[in-house]
């Protein structure tokens, strides 16, 4: 099985600069293959074994949503009940199903507390829709946090013991855990930047989104049995994936292949030093999963495709990469300018834009000057990234850039997103991704 894997995982891991690897397949409810490569901690040059733990970010999702789920099943919670955003005044609330969709109307975000008293101290400032709930895919770790607060309400437990209790203890996983640290006998795998720099323990503000370990057998395995924990007609409910773009949706925590091939059924992670993925081919009772600690996908990336590759050649990489369908076009916002704000928790930012010949557009935020190339897609009618950082305490921290993503209006004003962002990691640590509601009027 898997021939070469082994001088594959050799080539990837040097020319990627990641520290290790850990790749497992499991068939019809048993692990039929694990193995890892490379160094599991640098410092001390542990080596990566099939029993080491890796951090999963957003491979958690599925596992909270399993939870969230088997709740709704013990009449414990309604899939199709309001959830409350916190602060979005009299706005529709978005259902538990929406949520679990990443259509509940919410922007982009992600927070990182690295221990350095440097964090953000109240994410709910940030959950407010930008959109109506269920009117579009719209990827959010905020969503995912909403869920796990309301599985601890509904169970009276906290979000790892819940999600303990009701997945991995039912699904005999004994060495998977949620929460900021992996707490298990086997050692985890240090996190690390693409040049080598160890990332420390931390936490974040969407810990049901991010914060779940596993070794990679017993990811596999979770990938192709979860459904036996849930009622069949909530299972059927998990695949019901609402399409993402022509090649697959996104379901109750997976994303779901569509069209032609076998249907593949997957999610992948990344953050600061990880990157993941889980992969089942539920009609073949087939699973994979490849773990790495890096934040570079690349390594993990060419692992998969050789995996999948040997194990189901009839997949495609677009059944498993949830590009949002967006394509390009020609900017066709008039040479004109616009003032308004950007709403950010602390106090309203003041910006004016200008949109210049040749595709270029200046903006001013709260007084300071950058001009820049701009582009436009079906979705918005003006994107641009900006060298800018916004002037708040929750900006500073460690998001240096501004983006900005428009509509125009019937009456010609703009309205859309401002991310306050950090464009990976290659100098000091993975940023924030903080959105805010931006709307400007024309000059």
């Amino acid at each position: 099985m898997l021939n070469g894997l082994s001088e594959l995982c050799t080539e990837v891991l040097a020319e990627h600069g990641c520290p290790s690897a850990s790749v497992a397949v499991a068939d019809r409810g048993r692990v039929v293959f694990a193995a890892a490569y490379g160094t599991a901690d640098l410092a001390t040059g542990r080596p990566a074994t099939p029993d080491t733990v890796y951090a999963l970010a957003s491979v958690t999702k599925p596992m909270t949503a399993t939870a969230v789920c088997h709740a709704a099943d013990d009449g414990l919670l309604d899939l199709d009940a309001p959830v409350p955003l916190p602060g979005a005044d009299r706005r529709p609330a978005p259902t538990v199903r929406q949520l679990l969709q990443h259509r509940g109307g919410l922007g982009p975000y992600y927070d990182w507390d690295y221990g350095d008293g440097e964090r953000v101290h109240d994410p709910d400032r940030y959950a407010l829709p930008t959109r109506p709930p269920g009117t579009a895919f719209g990827y959010a770790n905020l969503g995912y946090r909403l869920l796990g607060r309301l599985l601890e309400q509904a169970t009276g437990q906290d979000l790892g013991a819940a999600v303990r209790t009701r997945v991995f203890e039912p699904l005999g996983l004994t060495a998977c855990h949620l929460g900021r640290v992996d707490p298990g006998p086997a050692p985890s795998a240090r996190r690390y930047t693409p040049d080598g720099r160890a990332y420390p323990d931390y936490d974040c503000g969407h810990p049901g989104a991010t914060l779940g370990w596993a070794p990679a057998g017993e990811l596999a395995l979770f990938a192709q049995s979860y459904d036996r924990l849930l009622k069949p007609e909530t299972a059927a409910a998990v695949r019901h994936a609402l399409p993402v773009n022509e090649h697959l949706g996104y379901g109750l925590g997976w994303c779901l292949s569509s069209g032609d091939g076998p249907l593949v059924q997957s999610h992948g992670g990344g953050g600061p030093g990880v990157a993941t993925m889980a992969v089942a081919l539920p009609e073949r009772l087939l699973s994979v999963a490849v773990l790495t600690n890096s934040t570079n996908k690349a390594a993990r990336d060419a692992i998969l495709r050789h995996v999948l590759g040997e194990l189901a050649p009839d997949w495609t990489t677009e059944s498993i990469t949830p590009v949002i369908a967006d394509p390009p076009r020609p900017m066709t916002l008039p040479e004109d300018g616009w003032t308004g704000r950007i709403s950010a928790p602390e106090r309203e930012v003041p910006i004016t834009l200008r949109v210049l010949p040749d595709g270029q557009v200046a903006l001013w935020l709260d007084g300071a000057p950058a001009t820049v190339p701009a582009s436009a897609s079906v979705a918005w009618d003006l994107r641009a990234s900006f060298p800018l950082q916004l002037p708040t305490a929750d900006a500073r921290i460690n998001s240096p850039e501004l983006g900005l993503a428009l509509r125009r209006l019937a009456g010609g004003a703009l309205t859309g997103e401002a991310h306050a962002y950090k464009n990976g990691d290659a100098e000091g640590r993975l940023g924030n991704f903080l959105s805010h509601p931006c709307a400007l009027n024309r000059a």
